[in-house]
Parts: structure tokens; C-alpha cells; sequence
């Protein structure tokens, strides 16, 4: 019998850790099992002739808020044109009131609720061997179509639910990665743990809250076999991956001591409950190694009430800090927009309390009303409008209005292009200081880019400089020329660029400067062996010699600085190229 996994993921480089598991879950059933993955990019023509050409006898669908639409488009028609093929469906976008799913999806057949791998194993059993009862099977919804028409030309439909079944052991669940050259530029999801210990209203997670872990000697076998095949990344989907100190200290230890130079490591964690000997471990780590995301989400402490977050803001800057003096590890910290009780102004006191604590990465993220969380349930008490379709987002609340929100919108694209790039560091770093607050920089930024007409578009990373340059003239106190030289230095930290940005001084009068440099002095600085292989020229084409004036004391007096821009050798944190500055 034909068998069809299709996920259809975010993006190319995401792979979808559902669908392995449920085909390393088939037992005897696997080699029957085939995977099909899609990305929402793709047109949906190609993924319904795609899945159509295979003629699935049983077909299967993981669904989420991103991918929704497009799966229901896909079994509509498939369902008309493939009629005896069997469609199920699971994923947290159809688990919740499944039961109106199946009314309102006629193409689909059932739908997984609980836990998929014992069920997608049952459901096999039924299908291909006829050995097993959809009814005997606890955590599915189902339909029984009729099976014979009525005189009115209608079929009968009953749709029966089971009860959950018992939570799965960790332990038992197969590993999916046997063969990883299959990932070797994507991002390899694993899962070390289930549950989450906390209640975020928000949040589907926090409706399970058996948290089981998967033993750590079978995760560091595991991560072993991963570190050998030099994947690129190993994302931990785990939804609080500290909450249990020993489990996490175990396996952070384990990477470090096994750390191949290549693989990096994502973590979701609760930064507060971080312990001193945890950050200790993690200031010992290779600089890139690991990589954490820290929900802070607001620092409104009636908002963090009624979501159900404890943790007090100061508590985590303390341990978001401590993490920062080691320059080792790349910090994502989230922010969300549209919670209870925090209107605009509250939300920029958020903003700004978090981007000082200056994270590679701040994420300015919406509220979703998910259906199944408090948050959906508390809508009306709470006056959240929100769309109607995925991905669910609010659009106005009791505290912020649908014009605020949209133009946090507008501050999240510039946060998204200058900041959370960190192509523009040390320009926006000193751009920061002419404005009273980082928000109000931000949020200037954005009216630029509409006047400038760029609002919303898309741009090269030399348009994205020329407009930055366009807003920086029109900044109160701004001293053009030294902005010039920082944005020539963002420009070449993380480009060897042929061609030269618009607004530098002519490089004709350096170029005899330059070769003799190359000639008779480069090597010394580039101590690297990569080198030793190239001529000057080729060294001279592989890195970069630029001529930098600055002001020494503020009082307009200059001073000559040569820098040399050795690409490949980068900070592992922000990707600059390394930096050495040079006599010539």
C-alpha cells in the first residue's frame, strides 16, 4: 500500500522532525511509508501535481498556522480527483475541536489528536492489515462515511472521538536521523524532552505539563552520530529545554567536551532559572557552539500576571548579561505585541528595556489568538480582535489600537533590516545616542522610509545604506562624515565588495599604497595558513585594505587609521570579518 507524509514547511531549510517521527514510528509498515516536503513557497499546482502523481492510497498532513490554508486547498482537490484516497491530518492546527474540523473539511477522513507516533502505527494497522479498529484506537477523530447513499443522495457521517491515550515514554520514541546526509544544509530539529512546566496563556505548550525527558545517555548517543555527519545546526525543540538542571548540564557539558568545530546548537530556555554553575558551563563554550532563545515578551509586570510569567524582568537581565560579558553565545530575545493590560507606551518601555540589553537578536513578535489557549478562551474579557484565519494574529485590543499595533509593524521592519542584520552595528550603535530612546530611533527610521517612498519594499543591501545615509542627514546633530566612515566600515565588515559604496572618497590616490602593502607586508598580519597558498595578488583579492580618518580628541583633529578585512576569518556571533589594523 502507498503511504504519503507531506509537510510543508516555513522555509527550505527547516525540515519537519513530525513526519520522520511518524515514519520511524511505522514498525514493519516503513518501507511502504514515503516522505513528500514543500515549503509554503512553492506554488501549491506543484505540490497538488507533485502528491497527485503518486497516488497515495493512504495520505497524510501536518498541519500548523503557517501552512493551514495551503492544506486544505491541496485535500480539497485531491480528495475530488484521488476520491479512494484515505486523508488524514494532525499538527496543533487541527487538534484542537477536531471533531468541527472533520464537519467543516469533508475531504479529510480523520484526525490524529494526541500524540501521532502510537496512533499513525494503529491507524496503519487498520488501513493495510485491517487488523485494528478505528474505534479501539484511543487519541483520534475520525469520520465513517456512509456506505451506501440514502434516497435523498446524501451518505451518512457519524464522527467519533477517542480519548487521549497515555503520554509516550521519551525513550521509546525511535531516532529519525539515521541518515543525515539528507540534512547536510538544513537545520536538524531534535526533541530531548515533551511538556512545559509553565502556563503561558498564550501558549499551546502549557496544556501539557508532564514534562518527560528522553534519557541523556541515548540523547548524547544521538547528538554523537549528529556531531560525526557535521551538521550545520541541531535546533533543540524542547519548549524550556533548563527546566530540569541536571538533564541540561549533562548535555551541554556533553557538547562542549565533543564540540567538532562546525555543528551549532539552538536551545529555548527560561533564562531566570538559569544557576551559576549553568553559566559558568556556557562561558567555557566555543564561540558559536551554542545559541539561545530567551522569551522575555514584556516587562509590563500586570501583562506578565495575566499571562501567567513570573519571572521578574530583572531577574533575567542579570542572567542575559552575564552571558553577554563572555562573547561566546548568540542571545534571541522575543518581545510580543498585544498582550493584556500593555498599551503603546507600556509596549516601548519593553522594547527599549530589552534592546538595551543588547541580544544579537530581538525579536518584535505579534500575539496569536491559538485556539485552545487561555488567550482564546479570555478573548472577549480581554477585547482581542484578531483574524480570523491563521495565523491568528490580534490586530487591536482593549489597551492598543489596530493603528498602533500597524505601526509597531512599521518599528519591527527597521529593527528586522538594521538591527537584527547586524550589518549596520557600529552605525546604528552611535546613531542610537542622538536620539532620547532606542524606540524613538526606530520609529523615525520607519517615517523615513516613507518618505523616501521605500516603505514596505524590497531593497538591495546597497539601497538599505543609501537609505539609512538619506536618514542620518536629516538627524539633528548627526556629523555626515564620520557616519560616512562608520557605514564604510559596516559595509566592509561583512562584504568584500567589488564595488565601492557611493559615498567614499575616491580610492585612485591609494592604490600604490595599497600593492606595496600586499607586496611586503600583508602576510605579517595574516598570520593564517590559508594564505600561504596565494600570491599577493589573490591575497589582495581575498581580503580588503581600507583608508579610515577619525576625529582623535572632538575637537575636528584627524587622525589616519589603515584597517585590513580578513574574511575568512569571522566573528562567530556577528559574522564581521576579523579586523586588524595596520602600518603602511
Amino acid at each position: 500500500m502507498n503511504i504519503l507524509l507531506v509537510a510543508v514547511n516555513a522555509k527550505y531549510i527547516h525540515s519537519n522532525l513530525a513526519v520522520y517521527s511518524l515514519k520511524a514510528s511505522a514498525g514493519a509498515y516503513e518501507p511502504q511509508v514515503e516522505l513528500a516536503e514543500f515549503t509554503i513557497n512553492h506554488q501549491t499546482d506543484d505540490i497538488f501535481r507533485a502528491v497527485y502523481q503518486k497516488r497515495p492510497a493512504l495520505l497524510f498532513f501536518s498541519c500548523y498556522i503557517w501552512n493551514r490554508s495551503v492544506i486544505l486547498e491541496l485535500a480539497e482537490n485531491l480528495h475530488r480527483v484521488l476520491p479512494q484516497t484515505v486523508i488524514w491530518a494532525g499538527g496543533p492546527e487541527v487538534s484542537y475541536d477536531a471533531e468541527a474540523f472533520l464537519r467543516e473539511q469533508e475531504a479529510f477522513d480523520g484526525v490524529m489528536c494526541a500524540e501521532g507516533e502510537r496512533s499513525f502505527f494503529q491507524v496503519l494497522q487498520h488501513y493495510v492489515e485491517g487488523c485494528k479498529s478505528l474505534e479501539e484506537i484511543p487519541g483520534i477523530v475520525y469520520r465513517v462515511r456512509g456506505a451506501c447513499r440514502a434516497e435523498e443522495g446524501e451518505s451518512e457521517q457519524i464522527i467519533r472521538t477517542q480519548c487521549l491515550p497515555e503520554p509516550i515514554q521519551m525513550d521509546a520514541l525511535p531516532f529519525v536521523y539515521d541518515s543525515p546526509g539528507d540534512f547536510a544544509n538544513r537545520i536538524i530539529y531534535y526533541e530531548s524532552s515533551r511538556g512545559c512546566p509553565y502556563s503561558c496563556s498564550y501558549c499551546l505548550s502549557s496544556i501539557d505539563k508532564n514534562v518527560r525527558f528522553r534519557s541523556t545517555e541515548l540523547v548524547k548517543r544521538e547528538l554523537g552520530f549528529l556531531l560525526q555527519q557535521s551538521v550545520p545546526q541541531v535546533k533543540f525543540v524542547d519548549r524550556t529545554f533548563n527546566c530540569n538542571h541536571k538533564h541540561a548540564t549533562e548535555i551541554w557539558r556533553f557538547i562542549q567536551e565533543h564540540d567538532n568545530g562546525i555543528t551549532n546548537f539552538h536551545f529555548e530556555i527560561a533564562a531566570d532559572i538559569l544557576t551559576d554553575e549553568e553559566l559558568e558551563l556556557l562561558a567555557n563554550m566555543r564561540p558559536g557552539l551554542v545559541q539561545l532563545e530567551i522569551g522575555v515578551q514584556t516587562t509590563n509586570r500586570q501583562s506578565l500576571h495575566a499571562i501567567h510569567r513570573k519571572a521578574p524582568f530583572e531577574r533575567i537581565a542579570d542572567r542575559v548579561q552575564k552571558i553577554s560579558a563572555s562573547h561566546n553565545i548568540h542571545q534571541h530575545l522575543d518581545l510580543i505585541a498585544g498582550l493584556p493590560y500593555e498599551d503603546f507606551e507600556s509596549f516601548r518601555d519593553s522594547f527599549d528595556d530589552v534592546y538595551r540589553l543588547k541580544p544579537q537578536e530581538l525579536q518584535l513578535g505579534f500575539l496569536k489568538v491559538l485556539r485552545g489557549s487561555e488567550m482564546h478562551v479570555r478573548a472577549e474579557e480581554y477585547g482581542l480582535v484578531y483574524r480570523s484565519r491563521p495565523t491568528y494574529e490580534v490586530l487591536e485590543t482593549r489597551w492598543i489600537s489596530c493603528g498602533e499595533l500597524l505601526r509597531l509593524k512599521e518599528v519591527e521592519e527597521m529593527l528586522e533590516v538594521y538591527y537584527n542584520s547586524q550589518q549596520f552595528r557600529y552605525t546604528i550603535e552611535a546613531l542610537e545616542g542622538l536620539f532620547e530612546r532606542p524606540f524613538a530611533m526606530y520609529e523615525a527610521l520607519a517615517d523615513s522610509y516613507k518618505e523616501q517612498n521605500a516603505e514596505g519594499k524590497s531593497c538591495s543591501r546597497m539601497q538599505r545604506y543609501t537609505l539609512l545615509r538619506n536618514f542620518i542627514a536629516q538627524v539633528k546633530g548627526a556629523d555626515l562624515y564620520y557616519f560616512d566612515e562608520l557605514l564604510t566600515l559596516d559595509f566592509y565588515l561583512r562584504e568584500n565588495a567589488k564595488s565601492r559604496p557611493l559615498w567614499s572618497e575616491d580610492p585612485g590616490a591609494c592604490v600604490e599604497q595599497k600593492v606595496c602593502f600586499y607586496q611586503q607586508k600583508a602576510r605579517s598580519y595574516l598570520a593564517s595558513s590559508v594564505y600561504d597558498a596565494y600570491t599577493w595578488k589573490q591575497v589582495m583579492r581575498m581580503t580588503h585594505l581600507e583608508h579610515f580618518t577619525y576625529d582623535v580628541t572632538g575637537t575636528g583633529e584627524k587622525k589616519e587609521l589603515w584597517l585590513l578585512f580578513d574574511y575568512e576569518h569571522r566573528d562567530a556571533l556577528t559574522g564581521d570579518a576579523a579586523v586588524t589594523a595596520v602600518e603602511i
